[in-house]
């Protein structure tokens, strides 16, 4: 099984599988019909103090990444399960943000993978 990313403002496919939303705020311009989303966790997004203090700008990404890792420490019991779904199907975590390279779901993909090792 896989462990994808998505903007939620692509188009759902079946091979999605389960589709969680990992954003703290509601994509705006997405209805929920529209979303096709299973899940959404708001506690596993980056802090509004951090989020802003990244601002999307490429240079800080890797500030972010130990500053967003650091928050997910008391996060375990969510990673977890997210991992354990993903051991039995398909999940894309669904984000907003413009940049593919540069966002806090990459991150996660990052450290759910690292669960299995």
């Amino acid at each position: 099984m896989t462990l994808q990313i998505k903007r939620i403002f692509e188009t759902a496919t079946s091979e999605d599988g389960m589709r969680i939303l990992v954003d703290r705020i509601w994509p705006r311009g997405v209805s929920k019909l529209q979303a096709s989303i299973d899940e959404w966790i708001k506690d596993i997004a980056p802090s509004k103090e951090l989020r802003m203090w990244f601002n999307h700008i490429p240079d800080r990404f890797e500030v972010f990444k130990t500053r967003y890792k650091i928050e997910l420490k008391d996060k375990n019991d969510i990673l977890y399960r997210i991992y354990t779904i993903s051991q039995n199907q398909n999940v894309t975590l669904l984000y907003s943000a413009k940049d593919e390279i540069h966002n806090h779901a990459i991150v996660l993909v990052e450290i759910i993978e690292n669960l299995k090792k």
